[in-house]
């Protein structure tokens, strides 16, 4: 071999090893770029598909459906879900203000995520301690997974689509360490119901 293949045989290895030795430096001077950042929240319905949600439903029966939380934010994150009930006039989550529904939550849920992790449960309501007035309806009790949650809450008949219609819906929150509180992170899923009188 000729000397001046050697050398540039040197070189070339001289080169890989120092790209080696320095790709944790590079890393932090020019890092690779990283996946979209986001957070999902999602209802399945019962049989875990995107179809057969609760809708027409009646007093008293129980009825199912999945929730679920995917982190992919890159890091840890703490998550609030915040279950909410709401008739036909009251306000829900905002998309495009980015603000969640003034009503109060009548249960939450808190879920500590690693990325690239999801957190899933089925959930059985029923709402009970219905009432009918002339054409007002009033749930004044949501039971969901075995606990009674009072919402007293109601609609007015809708006659062309025949029902009292109601709303359980879910708000995802994020934990903000700079402001040591939960922040609403513009993302919400929810089932309309239809109480049949």
């Amino acid at each position: 071999m000729k000397l001046a293949n050697l050398r540039i045989l040197y070189l070339i290895s001289c080169g890989a090893l120092c790209l080696i030795v320095l790709s944790p430096t590079i890393d932090l001077i020019s890092p690779f770029p990283e996946g979209e950042r986001y957070s999902e929240l999602y209802v399945l319905g019962p049989t875990h598909l995107m179809e057969g949600y609760p809708f027409n439903i009646s007093a008293g029966i129980s009825y199912n459906f999945y929730l679920g939380v995917g982190n992919y934010m890159q890091d840890l994150k703490y998550y609030s879900v915040r279950v909410k009930f709401r008739n036909q006039s009251d306000s829900g989550p905002d998309s495009l203000s980015g603000s969640a529904s003034s009503l109060a939550p009548f249960l939450e849920y808190r879920i500590f995520l690693r990325n690239n992790e999801s957190w899933e449960r089925e959930i059985v309501f029923s709402l009970n301690d219905v009432s009918y007035n002339g054409n007002v309806s009033r749930v004044s009790n949501i039971l969901v997974d075995g606990y009674s949650y009072d919402v007293d809450k109601t609609a007015v008949r809708d006659e062309v689509a025949s029902g009292y219609h109601y709303q359980l819906f879910f708000e995802l929150w994020i934990y903000n360490s700079a402001i040591s509180a939960f922040q609403y992170h513009n993302r919400f899923v929810g089932l309309w119901l239809n109480i049949n009188g």
